[in-house]
């Protein structure tokens, strides 16, 4: 089960990514895409193209962690975004991650 603070912050890689990439690669994709630091406590979320798979990134104060994730059937839905780095709260990842979806919807209410 993974946990996480109120003050930790989720950035997702709004495009798709070479999983394969491990510790530095996704180290490295954090500085550069996200344009964020890798040793701030917060969770950096990436996919595949096809996107049915996940690894989230982040630092515990001691070291990285990889975490990954693979889908037997079907697609995560992923926040469309015109930038390189969408943010979501920590609800919002729980849902992506148990397979729900997570864009917002327009009208979803009544009045």
């Amino acid at each position: 089960m993974l946990n996480w603070s109120a003050a930790t912050r989720v950035f997702v890689a709004t495009g798709a990514i070479d999983l394969r990439a491990s510790f530095n690669r996704l180290f490295a994709l954090t500085q550069s895409v996200l344009k964020e630091d890798p040793l701030s406590g917060h969770w950096f979320v990436f996919t595949n193209r096809e996107r049915n798979r996940v690894k989230i990134l982040f630092w515990d104060g001691s070291g990285l962690w990889v975490c990954a994730k693979r889908l037997e059937k079907g697609r995560f839905t992923w926040p469309a975004a015109e930038q390189a780095c969408a943010r979501l709260r920590a609800e919002e990842l729980t849902a992506l991650l148990s397979g729900l979806e997570v864009r917002q919807k327009a009208g979803w209410y009544r009045c």
